[in-house]
């Protein structure tokens, strides 16, 4: 009897572990699925807040061209908006992964077409002297190289393709303002364009006149990847008298945070085709 009933207490004991290292296991499960996910969660949130600081940055761009191209603010507090606007973009991307400056990191920026005949006046069309970004009332500077197509009716389409003509992202770099939606009756002189960020040059590409335009703020573009269609808009470029041509413009970031026109010559003379 004695017996009987010390092997039952043995078995309830035996039951009262195994139940309790059960429950452990399942706590222990329970917590590593909670950590993983929280960290998951946590590492998605850290992405999305860094994206979302990207887009704001890139509206804060976009609505300060909006205030010079319409005088709604002054070249001082232009000035001033924009270097905190390029402080905090230049704090999101960093340059540790940037390639070599040599003959592969760009790209001739118009599909189809060579360098040396497609650049107006073989690089003498360039005129930096009084360019002032902050200011609109200023005119007669051209810090910008005009790259044209054939296109002697003016249709907006290569005469030798009867297609458009895709304009390719001169470098790698981030889209911070587009514009899409430029009309005819308007005397707004860029037309469609886009303004590109390149972080390892620290350096804004502005594509002027297109057609279309297929990239949005806060996308990251690859050389050579299409952004745009070479088109006719803006005030100037839509005249009769205008051939059909990409306006681009470099504009370095100076140690102030402040832009500055360099010329792209020698680099677009040496860009790779496509």
């Amino acid at each position: 009897m004695f017996l009987n009933k010390f092997k039952l207490r043995v078995k309830a004991l035996k039951l009262n572990y195994f139940v309790v290292m059960t429950i452990k296991r399942v706590v222990g499960i329970v917590m590593v699925l909670f950590v993983s996910a929280w960290t998951t969660s946590n590492h998605d949130w850290e992405k999305d807040t860094t994206q979302s600081k990207i887009l704001r940055y890139c509206a804060d761009f976009n609505r300060i061209q909006m205030d010079i191209r319409d005088c709604n603010i002054s070249p001082d507090s232009a000035s001033r908006a924009f270097k905190e606007n390029i402080e905090n973009i230049r704090n999101v991307f960093g340059v540790k992964d940037c390639q070599p400056l040599d003959t592969n990191y760009f790209v001739f920026p118009v599909r189809g077409y060579l360098p040396r005949v497609s650049i107006g006046g073989r690089g003498r069309g360039y005129r930096p002297d009084g360019y002032d970004m902050f200011d609109m009332d200023v005119r007669g500077s051209h810090p910008a190289h005009d790259i044209f197509i054939h296109d002697k009716n003016k249709d907006q389409m290569d005469d030798r393709t009867n297609e458009p003509v895709d304009i390719l992202s001169f470098s790698s770099g981030i889209v911070l303002a587009s514009e899409k939606n430029w009309q005819y009756d308007t005397d707004r002189r860029g037309g469609n364009w886009v303004w590109v960020y390149d972080p390892c040059l620290d350096g804004l590409f502005y594509y002027a006149h297109n057609r279309r335009v297929v990239v949005d703020p806060g996308q990251w573009v690859n050389a050579g990847q299409k952004i745009a269609e070479m088109g006719r808009t803006g005030f100037s470029a839509n005249k009769t008298r205008s051939p059909t041509h990409l306006h681009f413009m470099y504009l370095k970031v100076n140690s102030d945070g402040l832009p500055e026109p360099n010329n792209t010559y020698e680099w677009l003379i040496n860009a790779i085709n496509q």
